[in-house]
């Protein structure tokens, strides 16, 4: 009787084993069912049994001076992504856009690449990009995602962004016994902070706002203008409201001279002049801040732009695409929501100064705030309220020329600001078709 007992215990184990494994396949199989949501997400973030993937990068933004920090990027990726390799393709910027047209053309370009904004629209218009999706972008600045939308799909995530504030000479507004710029300065305070530094010395001078394209769309948007009507069937370059803005940014050369004018600024570049001590303002982009803390041996800080009847400020911002021709999608579109919007690679550009990442958490830029100089970097993110972006077009860079090329004519005394804007409306209508 104790044989056959300890034999009946024995099946009894026996039985309850393959019963638990049994239970153990089912649970498998119902957690693998109802995760079928997240399948995507599973096959690129773990999984032992998948070969790695290899998807191919390329990028002109980390070229001269970046590339390690792209590498570390790539590497904290891989870590959380282990069966997804980045293969990092880096060109210059002067050969980039020529060289990626051309594989683009050929059916060589790589999975997934970075872009300008004025280039954004050309591609995402000729459908030569693929529709971002399955991703979390929720966490990213909306002004920036909406940069990268055509009708109403997603074919670009910011990847990074600048701004532009006024920078100033705080030590010539003090010889000048002039305050500091607020927030609330207007282009009239600007103007007349300008002509008290100016009167400082011959060759000291007040501002410095290039007369350029880019500089233009931002101030008409100050003034309450605009460069296209609203839904971007016609050109409104010579309405009143611009021809004010105009009036503004070259009487300051031609009339009241607070900026140097082209024999005045004797070969140098604005930046040059700042950090020489000789000019009191100077708008231009966040990313001026080492240069002058490495150059200028005098205090200087930072504000939020001045406007007129509203203000404006630019926003700059690069995205990451992908190839509609990719063999990858899931991944490509893995890499890029990480690249752009999660918290390691954040951390890893602010820790190598490179661009802003483009969060709508501010929280998570905290770190970029403890740098001096400037002390007042909050600007930097006040700014945020004040973006306005470029009238992005399929013909931008025709655009931008033919206004350029005119409001240097205005500049330099050679055409009315009149003339400069209405030749400008008759070349783009003339030149450019819009939708």
């Amino acid at each position: 009787m104790m044989k056959k007992s300890k034999l009946f215990s024995l099946i009894a184990l026996l039985l309850t084993a393959v019963l638990l494994l049994s239970a153990c396949g089912g649970n498998n199989t119902a957690n693998n069912a109802g995760n079928g949501g997240n399948t995507a997400q599973n096959d690129t973030q773990g999984g032992d049994a998948a070969e790695p993937v290899t998807i191919t990068y390329c990028n002109f933004n980390s070229s001269g001076g970046n590339e390690e920090t792209l590498a570390k990027m790539v590497a904290a990726f891989e870590t959380e992504y282990p069966n997804i390799k980045v293969e990092v393709e880096t060109i210059g910027f002067d050969d980039y856009f020529t060289q990626m047209q051309t594989r683009v053309a050929g059916g060589t370009a790589p999975d997934c690449y970075e872009l300008n904004i004025e280039n954004f629209a050309a591609y995402a218009n000729k459908g030569m990009l693929a529709e971002i999706t399955g991703v979390d972008v929720s966490g990213l600045n909306d002004t920036a995602l909406n940069a990268f939308k055509v009708d109403g799909k997603q074919y670009g995530l910011p990847e990074s962004f600048s701004n532009v504030v006024l920078i100033y000479n705080k030590d010539l507004f003090d010889q000048a016994g002039v305050d500091y710029p607020t927030a609330d300065w207007t282009q009239d305070d600007v103007q007349d902070a300008a002509e008290k530094i100016r009167a400082l010395g011959d060759d000291i001078f007040g501002i410095w706002q290039p007369i350029t394209y880019n500089e233009f769309f931002k101030v008409v948007a100050q003034y309450g203008g605009a460069l296209l009507n609203e839904d971007k069937t016609a050109f409104t370059i010579n309405s009143p409201e611009n021809l004010e803005a105009a009036t503004v940014l070259v009487d300051r050369v031609l009339e009241s001279n607070v900026q140097p004018n082209a024999v005045q600024q004797g070969g140098m570049g604005d930046w040059d002049m700042f950090m020489s001590g000789r000019l009191g303002m100077i708008p231009t982009g966040i990313w001026a801040f080492q240069t002058f803390t490495d150059g200028c041996d005098f205090a200087w800080d930072i504000a939020v732009e001045p406007g007129s009847t509203q203000k404006a400020t630019h926003f700059f911002s690069n995205c990451v695409v992908m190839n509609p021709e990719t063999e990858h999608p899931e991944e490509v579109a893995a890499w890029l929501a990480w690249l752009a919007s999660s918290t390691a690679s954040a951390d890893i550009r602010l820790e190598a100064g490179w661009d802003l990442p483009a969060l709508k958490d501010l929280d998570a830029l905290s770190s970029y705030l403890e740098v001096t100089p400037p002390d007042n970097r909050e600007a930097v993110f006040e700014s945020l309220d004040y973006l306005v972006m470029p009238p992005v077009i399929e013909d931008y860079a025709l655009m931008s020329d033919i206004i350029s090329q005119k409001l240097a004519a205005a500049a330099e005394g050679t055409i009315t600001v009149q003339e400069a804007l209405d030749q400008a409306q008759a070349e783009c209508e003339a030149q450019i078709k819009l939708a």
